[in-house]
């Protein structure tokens, strides 16, 4: 099973907290992990320094990009940092988890 780690960063709490509610409730991420960080860029020719918080979201590598899109059609900032990382090894009973978690529920008819 393969699993992957989207990674972005918001200025705000309440950002973060909805991305990472979007995403649990949609069953595209088992969990999302948040962090406060340093940040310093260029962006518009400057030099910005400035606290964010860096999100990670563990998905499978087949929900990767329907969380990339529901991230971005959400997102805050004009062009968000969306990245994708592909653990080289990780324990097959939280991968068995991270896809159980992923995968869309039954529907009872």
């Amino acid at each position: 099973m393969m699993l992957t780690w989207i990674v972005t960063t918001v200025a705000r709490q309440e950002d973060a907290a909805k991305l990472a509610q979007l995403a649990l409730d949609a069953r595209l991420a088992a969990c999302v992990q948040t962090e406060s960080i340093e940040s310093r860029y260029r962006w518009k020719g400057e030099v910005v320094q400035e606290r964010e918080l860096r999100l990670l979201f563990k998905t499978t590598a087949a929900a990767s990009a329907r969380l990339q899109a529901l991230l971005k059609a959400h997102h805050p900032y004009e062009e968000p940092a969306l990245y994708a990382l592909q653990p080289s090894e990780v324990a097959p009973t939280f991968a068995a988890w991270v896809a159980s978690e992923v995968a869309q529920p039954d529907v009872a008819t």
